[in-house]
């Protein structure tokens, strides 16, 4: 079967960002599938191709995977306006790419929505099998942010029910969008639920870097350092971990580090509201495999999100699943199925929205019982390994794709 892939972000472990799409692309091929890419450029992930752009496109191999990418220069801290022109920018270069291209189904992945747009025209121009994967529910997300403009909505919501009136199957990533994905009326046996996963054969290649070696001039050698690796954006939060910062260094428990690694539109602010704060440091992006191998050396993460219901159970983020590959006990700070996980499992703490004395209070009894922290590590990597193991995901995700491809035909 030859599949045609679309993720607009896509990367590699080489790069910082989220590595899904190169892992279950990487499962197609091993499964004897072919695989073509097509992705953009952005400031986080790194697709692996080197070689230089000829008017806006190149093209070349990665790990066995076709890779077609578009120099568009997506970042985050780009204005709202800029980042939407990217999109359509890609959708419509997409589109030529979906109707010249040879394959037999196009997989296109979310965020954003716009993915899907090259995925309704191959349906409907080529008839070609379409599988849609959703990443978040648009366009309530965005509404629950605190968007108002009823026409960037509407449109949101018309493309949304398009890419479900086209698409062969749909692919949720989270308990609480595949509940969504039904509510808009599609048929239930055809959404699956493959959640983020566990890349364990990566991070147990990693050999752990201890915080304070990675960053001597921030980190004292002892201190219990808890670390969020991950996107620095309005939706992470983030003001969260300043705020236990604060009580924390009120309390005089400077040994405890709150280690923030990453970029995005917010981290310019949120290092002005904790300067001075010895208790929350911050670090640049860092490639996946030196991620992975500082998450084996910290002693907890942080999964932090901004207090959106819709969060709650509609999303699957790449950390939470880092920490658990990495064998760290986990401190998250919103109710959902995540933290039912947390709670059932033993593998961290979970603490009430916008409560930084609890957050703290949890930092700190992590820190004075380090054995306890270290058995709910252990709890994290065992339930990592049972549940979320990437290529058990990944052959889930195969299966519903060649699954389509049957159906089709028959």
């Amino acid at each position: 079967m030859r599949i045609l892939y679309v993720h607009q972000y896509f990367g590699t472990p080489v790069g910082a960002g989220g590595t899904r799409s190169y892992e279950m692309a990487r499962a197609l091929i091993d499964a004897g599938h072919d695989v073509t890419m097509v992705c953009a450029s952005s400031d986080r992930s790194a697709t692996g191709l080197t070689n230089p752009f000829d008017k806006g496109r190149r093209e070349g191999l990665v790990d066995g995977i076709r890779v077609i990418e578009f120099a568009l220069g997506y970042s985050n801290n780009d204005p709202l306006l800029t980042r939407s022109w990217r999109f359509a920018v890609f959708a419509k270069r997409t589109i030529g790419t979906a109707l010249s291209e040879q394959y037999d189904l196009l997989f296109a992945t979310s965020t954003p929505l716009t993915a899907a747009v090259p995925g309704i025209a191959a349906k409907l121009i080529r008839r070609k099998p379409f599988v849609f994967e959703v990443r978040d529910l648009w366009p309530e997300l965005p509404r629950a942010m605190g968007m108002k403009n009823p026409l960037l909505l509407g449109a949101m919501a018309l493309l949304e029910r398009s890419a479900y009136a086209t698409a062969d199957h749909v692919v949720a990533l989270a308990p609480g969008i595949q509940e969504g994905v039904a509510r808009t009326g599609f048929p239930n046996e055809r959404i699956t639920l493959v959640p983020n996963g566990c890349d364990l054969e990566l991070f147990a290649a990693a050999s752990p870097i201890k915080p304070s070696d990675l960053y001597p001039e921030m980190i004292a050698p002892g201190d219990f350092v808890a670390v969020f690796a991950g996107a620095h954006g309005k939706a992470n939060g983030l003001g969260a971990a300043v705020a236990a910062g604060k009580v924390l260094k009120q309390r005089g428990r400077t040994d405890i580090k709150l280690l923030l690694v990453g970029s995005g539109s917010e981290k310019s602010q949120l290092m002005r509201d904790a300067e001075g704060l010895e208790t929350v440091r911050f670090a640049d992006a860092l490639p996946k495999l030196k991620v992975a191998a500082l998450i084996r050396g910290a002693d907890a993460g942080l999964q932090i999100l901004a207090n959106v219901p819709a969060f709650y159970d509609g999303t699957s983020p790449n950390k939470f699943f880092d920490y658990l590959a990495g064998g760290r006990p986990v401190l998250i700070n919103y109710p959902g199925w995540l933290a039912g996980l947390v709670r059932e499992h033993h593998c961290g703490w979970t603490v009430r929205p916008e409560d930084p004395e609890a957050f703290a209070d949890a930092l700190v009894a992590a820190a004075d019982d380090r054995e306890e922290a270290s058995r709910r590590g252990n709890a994290a990597l065992a339930l990592g390994t049972r549940m979320f193991a990437r290529q058990t995901l990944a052959s889930q995700l195969v299966d519903t794709l060649e699954g389509a491809i049957v159906a089709r035909e028959t």
